[in-house]
């Protein structure tokens, strides 16, 4: 039996589909339910909350192995990377010890770092800390900026306000990623012993910016539209001004901020040299089959 904590989110719902295709028995530990009506049929469903011991203990029951494919950047219930991303994997790990359970995965970021500007990068990096600690069997893999995540943030207003919004100016370049190719090294790794006791770097294709995207995005839609642009200026005192009553957006305004001022790019040909079968799903790809 596997678990994926975080199985309903947008990569561990690839994740259990490509687990359950290759004959996996597969559990999903959920805080909603309702967001597991989905997810195929044969999918055992408990539900609970990473950060709480008991329930924790119940879903890895059984399990050899355990994906962590939670985060706690935004979400509902108000969140944050240092309650799920630090503080919720660190349970995770002792119930997963304590069950017997012969191999974590761990899902973490490109960059991850005590010293990062993002709370969720710190936040993940203390996760990777705990978990090689541990005394389990790991493997910590980190992904860059996931590429369907910021077509739906950019590309949110394209039908109804006919606009694409970047943050920043956009012209720093990221390396976006498709969740389809993270949850297939994802999957790797639970069946390859090789990648044991390793963290694994994997990125997209190619580095762009949000203004690059943005363009394919109006390209792609087939529609009349123009980029607006949200003022790096603005960004930061977002950040500051709606961290009290609205700590997730105050968040996401600091990653926008960050990714228009960092190194945000990866080199990820190691990875895919090492395992050529590996997918390589490009930006085209991806803005093909939605519907914008």
């Amino acid at each position: 039996m596997i678990l994926v904590a975080g199985g309903t989110g947008t990569l561990g719902r690839h994740i259990v589909r490509l687990l359950v295709e290759q004959g996996h028995q597969v559990r999903v530990l959920t805080r909603e339910r309702e967001r597991a009506r989905d997810l195929p049929g044969e999918v055992e469903i408990v539900t609970g909350d990473v950060r709480t011991a008991t329930d924790v203990a119940a879903a890895v029951r059984g399990c050899r192995t355990v994906i962590s494919a939670v985060h706690g950047f935004i979400g509902s219930g108000n969140p944050s990377p240092e309650a799920i991303d630090r503080d919720g994997n660190r349970v995770l790990m002792g119930a997963a010890a304590e069950a017997g359970v012969e191999h974590l995965v761990l899902m973490s970021v490109h960059g991850a770092s005590p010293e990062h500007p993002m709370s969720l990068h710190r936040a993940k990096y203390a996760a990777e800390q705990a978990l090689q600690a541990s005394g389990l069997r790991f493997t910590i893999i980190r992904a860059t900026a996931f590429l369907e995540t910021w077509v739906t943030v950019i590309g949110g207003t394209l039908s109804d306000q006919g606009h694409a919004l970047v943050f920043g100016p956009g012209r720093n370049p990221i390396n976006f990623v498709s969740v389809r190719d993270v949850a297939a090294v994802v999957a790797l790794s639970v069946q390859d012993p090789s990648m044991s006791n390793e963290i694994v770097e994997i990125g997209g294709p190619e580095d762009l910016g949000f203004v690059t995207l943005a363009e394919r995005l109006v390209e792609a839609s087939g529609k009349p539209a123009r980029i607006k642009h949200i003022p790096l200026l603005m960004l930061r005192v977002m950040a500051v001004l709606a961290r009290p009553f609205s700590p997730g957006f105050a968040r996401q305004a600091r990653a926008a901020v960050t990714m228009n001022t960092t190194d945000m790019t990866c080199d990820a040909k190691a990875l895919r040299a090492r395992f050529p079968r590996l997918p390589t799903t490009t930006v085209e790809k991806v803005l093909s089959e939605l519907q914008l």
